[in-house]
């Protein structure tokens, strides 16, 4: 890890507009976790879609994992944090998840894929991130890729906060992916006790902030652990300012909003309902994931 300066200051810091409990659920083979970013936020943090937050130390609630099961217009991001995920799907790609890594899979116009654990003891914990597909892409062809930890950017500040670029920039240092039409930002960002970390954001991007461990402060707002903040939009802040009094571990998740209509049927977020029947009827006919 190399040590940036801290020079990346933040003039007008946003503010926390609310704070969000997630909601405890179920899917695939009954993997018990917390949709933190849900349907009635799509809009509000547009581009993203969905966060869920999966983990567990109970194999029960995680070991018959998601077999196959189809998405279209859209892209996944699965950062683990601990356990094994195995990864297969339509379009002929394999991967194997392990602690820290990310599986970044665009389904496109459409990929039917599995993802099960490969263990049967232990802790799993990670997170799903929905990033939505702009209308001109939504039927792109499937791309997949898996970054171990090692081979995610990383970097410390100054005050010790460990940070992992997983897409975007940060301090000058890029990403594992990029998106010229979302440009998301995807960190994860460990601060010591008493230590502050200083983002720059375009004031037109939406953002939040999901704690994970620990507590920390935004402009004067406590954010406990299991909570995303929703950072205010306004036109004259540059940035975020995230404070720890104790240790925590949190994700700064942004991006350019689409501005388009969002349609969202189970594993399908197209532009339309033609194109959600489209895709019912894609799947029905066995046409989903077929030459991906």
């Amino acid at each position: 890890m190399n040590t940036p300066l801290d020079k990346y200051q933040v003039e007008v810091a946003r503010t926390v507009e609310r704070l969000v409990a997630g909601q405890a659920t179920s899917d695939g083979a009954g993997v018990k976790l917390t949709r933190v970013l849900t349907q009635g936020l799509q809009h509000r943090l547009d581009p993203f879609l969905m966060l869920d937050a999966f983990g567990s130390d109970q194999p029960d609630d995680y070991i018959a994992g998601f077999p196959d099961h189809p998405h279209r217009g859209f892209e996944t991001i699965t950062y683990m944090i601990a356990g094994r995920m195995r990864h297969r799907d339509s379009a002929g790609h394999e991967g194997l998840l392990e602690n820290g890594g990310v599986q970044w899979m665009t389904a496109g116009k459409g990929v039917i894929h599995s993802e099960i654990p490969q263990q049967e003891a232990g802790v799993m914990e990670g997170f799903q991130l929905w990033l939505n597909l702009p209308q001109r892409d939504k039927m792109s062809s499937p791309w997949y890729r898996d970054f171990k930890a090692d081979d995610l950017p990383k970097f410390v500040t100054e005050q010790g906060v460990a940070v992992t670029v997983i897409a975007g920039a940060s301090h000058g240092v890029s990403g594992a992916v990029t998106r010229d039409s979302t440009q998301p930002n995807y960190l994860d960002l460990h601060l010591r006790a008493g230590s502050n970390f200083a983002q720059p954001l375009p004031a037109g991007h939406n953002a939040f902030v999901y704690v994970y461990r620990g507590e920390v402060g935004i402009a004067g707002k406590s954010v406990p652990m299991q909570r995303m903040a929703i950072l205010a939009n306004d036109a004259r802040a540059d940035g975020v300012v995230i404070e720890a009094s104790v240790d925590a571990k949190v994700l700064l998740i942004s991006g350019q909003p689409l501005k388009e209509p969002i349609v969202q049927y189970g594993p399908f977020v197209m532009n339309t309902k033609d194109e959600i029947y489209q895709a019912l009827s894609d799947f029905r006919d066995g046409r989903l994931g077929e030459s991906a």
